[in-house]
Formats: C-alpha cells, structure tokens, sequence
C-alpha cells in the first residue's frame, strides 16, 4: 500500500493518489474481480476540481492525456483493484434478484489529504457478470446528467456522492438511439446500499450478512460498536440517514425517480443518479421518470417510500437484529426523524425562527395553492424572502407566479402575520432565507442544453453551468438567465430508465 497523505500535504499527481482498499480485502463473495473494458479514442469533457480535491490530486492532472487514459477504464494506477460488486434489490415494489454493478466498477480507495477516505467507481466501464442484458457502457447524455447534478447537489448541502469527470468517446452505444458512450468518475465514502444486504439475506448466507454489517459499523460507524446492540443501532441510524436525506429532496423540490432498494445508500447518501429532476411548475404527483408508469416515484410519495425501503434493510438484517420487535423499534426512528427534519428545512425557508403549533397549517396550505397554481417551485421560494412586515410591497415577485392571484393573498396574510409574530428584522430574515432557497438548480432545460451542444463537440456549456450550480444560493445577476422559468419547449423533455 502507497503511504497515506497527511492533513496539509500539497496536491499529487495521479501517481502519486494513495489507496487503501478496504472493500477489496472482504471474501470474494461479495464481488469479481475484473479489469475495465477500453474506451476507444477518450476525451475529456468536464472534470471537478472540487472533487478532485478531495483526494488532493491537482486539477493541472485534468490537462494530461493520463488522466483520460485513468478514467476512460484505458490505464491503471498503482493501488487500483478494480472490482463490480454483487447486490440485489426490490425494483419498482418488487423482488428482482441479484443485480450488481452492470456497468460501473470499484477502482479502489483513494486516501485523501485530510484523512478522508473516497472509493472511485467507473460508471459506464464495460460489461461486468450482472450486466445481465445490457451492455456496461454509460452515454453521454446521462454522465453529463449525474455528473452536473452530483456537484450540484453537494452545493445545495444534500449528502450525495461526488463526481471527479466525465470522459466521452465516439464509440456508439445503441439506447433508444444511437448515442456516443461515456464514462463518469463517481465519488463516496462507500457505494454499499441496502440492497447489498438483501443480497445475502435472501440467499440465506447470514455469516457473509454479518461481515458486511461489521465491514460497514467498523469502516464508517466505528462509534456504534460501543452500542449494546450495534446491529440494531446501525438499521436506526441508517434510518435517521435516510429519512433526513429525503426531507432535504423535498425541501428542495428534487424527485430521484428511482427509488430502488439498489439504489438506497447505506451512507444516507443521493445516489444513482438517472431519471431525476427538479420541480418546476409544483403538481405534488409530479413523476420525474417517463419509465415509472405506475407513479410509485412520485414527489409526494418519496417520504413514504423512503421508509419502505428502510423496512426492507430492516428485514435483510433481521438475523443480526435478534426478533422483530427489535427491529420495528428501530425502524420506528424514521417518521418522527422525517417530521423534524422537513419542519426544520421549511422553517428555514419561510424564515421563521421558531417552531410553531399552527406551523404544520401554514405549511400544508402552502404546498396546496403551489399544486393547484402548479407554481415555480424554486422560484416561489426564492421570491418569498422579498415579503415585508410592513406591506406588501415586496409580495410580487411570488404573487405574479400564480393564476390565482386570489390564493396567494390569501396564504401571504397568515404568514405576515406568523411573521409579524417573530418580530424579526426584514432584512436579517431574508438574507437567512436566500441561504436556504437555491436561486438555481439544475432544471432539465439546462442540461439538456449542455447536453445537446456537447453531442456537437461543444463542452462550454457544462463548464457553464457546473460554475453557475456550484454557487446555487448566491444571486449571481450576470447568471439570471440560468434562473428563468423554463422554456415552452422543456414541456416535451422526458427523462427515463435509460437516462
């Protein structure tokens, strides 16, 4: 093993990227080993320097053909143990059975300056044995997609897994077209998600159960192994995870659209990105994936399913958890965890100070004009900072969002008045709310405009907007046009599966 940075070291080269690959070191039931398959003729289309900082590697490393060569899968660095794990999961409500890393591997873990650790994944990488009837390779539209909305989210403060580049080539990947293949870096503490554990539940292999469980509570919550019970305290505090984790999504207006138990993170982490999108015009059943017919992704059923999920991690640990009572106690953290912390972020928008019976009133009635005025819900929440004490002077920029004007006066009056009962100063109080409503996200407009010109060879876009997104809460007035409503075209995107 190359020597760990130490906290203040200077940035390496690529050569120089320690690793310590914890995962690699477990039986080989839990993955295969395997190299990447070459992606021909690579370029770069975007790399993070905030990502890249992670592991400390200096951002000059982006100019070199290495880095291509490193991250298309064409080259390997000292340390790497390439690896695609096993998992299975519940798709759509149902049991799928085993699945895995289809199109992505595990490079190894990177050992960064200040002591954190990072696993590197290819995403797109080539054919792996859980590929079942795919192909392993990623295109470009959907990497530039996670690549932007991983960084993105990491701006608005979502707990999410990071995105180091996104290399492209012209090689054609056959989806609903004919599209060019790309590879996307992803970044984490750990890409094991619940459905890793279903795996060997299911299979009923309770000793590989318990070593990955031990892996997780010794690697990423060494604190839990005081707890009397460490197994039950590891389904809770993945619980509390998650369900603060889905609170923020709602807050935000973010669906993931794909909710599988594969796609859960044990780190409470956003990840897999594919069908996502934000809210525009609110419709509390919005579905953001074209895929999801049944509309089980929903916004409004997202808390819901979230503990769904959780209560399918709590039955894959059930051997470890010693009865079921045991196990419903501690699922039982999720609802009052989600309750708390979607109050405190909405608390936190409208800029009220402090918590309030009348609260869960105002809040709900909120959220039903949005929905029956389908109004901007970035941009709602971002205008509601202008609202005055004293007048209504600064109402407009939320009331001329709305049809029904009529609903709006109606909603503002309680809320003046919830406001005037703080007695908080106007300006003071707005600039806490623009640190807790973005005025930019990434809308699908936006990326599909990157996307579009980068089809065309043209990266500037992406550049663009990775810049713009990185700053999410700053006003950014030469960027105004990135937080307009979106065009009439936007109406017909469609993002899905596939995506």
């Amino acid at each position: 093993m190359n020597a760990p940075f130490m906290p203040g070291a200077t940035a390496v080269t690529l050569e120089q990227l320690a690793f310590d690959n914890r995962f690699a070191r477990l039986d080989p039931s839990f993955y295969t080993k395997l190299a990447p398959t070459p992606l021909p003729e690579p370029y770069l289309v975007a790399a993070a320097p905030a990502a890249a900082g992670l592991i400390g590697l200096h951002t000059e490393e982006f100019r070199r053909a290495e880095f291509v060569e490193t991250f298309a899968g064409n080259r390997a660095l000292p340390g790497f143990e390439p690896l695609a794990a096993v998992y299975s999961g519940h798709q759509f409500g149902v049991w799928a059975g085993q699945l895995g890393d289809g199109r992505a591997l595990l490079l190894g873990e990177a050992l960064g300056p200040d002591g954190g650790r990072w696993e590197l994944q290819l995403k797109g990488s080539g054919l792996t044995p859980y590929s079942r009837m795919g192909d392993g390779r990623a295109v470009l539209r959907s990497s530039i997609r996670e690549f932007l909305c991983s960084e993105a989210m990491h701006a608005l403060g979502v707990p999410t897994t990071r995105a180091l580049a996104v290399i492209g080539s012209d090689f054609p990947v056959v989806r609903e077209t004919v599209e060019t293949a790309a590879v996307v870096t992803r970044m984490a503490p750990s890409f094991l998600r619940f459905g890793n554990f279903e795996h060997f539940y299911y299979a009923g292999r309770h000793q590989e159960l318990q070593a990955l469980a031990d892996f997780v509570i010794d690697g990423h919550y060494p604190g839990l192994r005081d707890e009397p019970q460490p197994y039950a305290a590891l389904v809770r505090e993945v619980v509390e995870r998650t369900a603060r984790l889905v609170a923020h999504w709602q807050a935000l207006g973010f669906c993931h659209g794909v909710m599988n138990t594969d796609n859960m993170s044990i780190l409470g982490l956003t990840i897999d990105y594919g069908p996502f999108g934000f809210v525009d015009g609110f419709a509390a059943h919005h579905v953001c994936n074209h895929s999801d017919s049944g509309g089980r992704y929903s916004y409004a059923n997202q808390p819901a399913v979230g503990e769904w999920n959780c209560y399918c991690l709590g039955q894959a640990l059930l051997p470890l958890l010693g009865s079921v009572e045991e196990a419903e106690s501690v699922l039982s953290a999720y609802r009052p965890a989600f309750s708390e912390e979607f109050a405190r972020h909405l608390r936190a928008k409208l800029g009220l100070a402090e918590a309030n019976d009348a609260d869960e009133a105002l809040f709900n009635s909120l959220f039903g004009i949005l929905d029956a005025g389908r109004v901007d819900f970035t941009r709602f929440f971002r205008g509601l900072s202008r609202v005055r004490l004293a007048d209504a002077s600064g109402d407009d920029a939320c009331r001329d969002l709305f049809i029904d004007r009529a609903a709006f006066d109606g909603w503002v009056a309680g809320y003046r008045a919830r406001l005037r009962a703080e007695a908080r100063d106007d300006a003071a109080r707005a600039t806490q709310m623009d640190r807790a409503n973005p005025k930019f996200v990434l809308r699908n407009h936006l990326a599909e405009t990157a996307i579009r010109r980068a089809g065309a060879g043209d990266f500037s876009e992406v550049e663009r907007l990775q810049a713009v997104l990185a700053r999410p809460y700053d006003e950014q007035p030469e960027m105004e046009a990135y937080a307009a409503l979106p065009p009439d075209w936007a109406s017909g995107l469609e993002v899905s599966c596939s995506s």
